[in-house]
């Protein structure tokens, strides 16, 4: 029987444990769930800090594009609705959180933002 270079098995020395603070080198592999939690609120926070670092982006140049209007109203009705629209979305962004929390807490998921004591809580005839 013929075998393709993709079913050739290669091994691999040593172990793959990850590398960083993501990395599970020396540790025991039951702290898994904890670098989850720390790279899902780490993500959380970037994409939070991305979005406020956009809304002022998107205020600042509507703010120049209502000086640099020059009286026109279309203008400056242009750049008011920028405006809004970028508090609208950094407003969305800051308030997903919340009700994700909330919503979580209504159906008895209390650690919807928490998955890893919510996996550690799992029952094990569960799994």
């Amino acid at each position: 029987m013929e075998r393709l270079l993709a079913q050739q098995e290669i091994p691999i020395p040593g172990n793959i444990e990850g590398f960083g603070p993501l990395g599970l080198e020396g540790r025991n592999p039951a702290q898994s769930t904890t670098i989850f939690n720390f790279f899902l609120s780490s993500t959380i926070g970037l994409l939070t800090i991305i979005a406020a670092v956009y809304f002022t982006f998107v205020l600042i140049s509507g703010a120049i594009a209502i000086i640099s209007s020059g009286g026109d109203k279309q203008k400056v009705g242009e750049a008011r609705a920028r405006i809004t629209t970028g508090l609208v979305g950094l407003v969305i962004v800051i308030a997903g959180i919340f009700i994700i929390e909330l919503v979580g807490t209504l159906f008895g998921f209390d650690l919807i933002l928490n998955p890893g004591e919510f996996i550690q809580r799992i029952p094990p005839w569960i799994i």
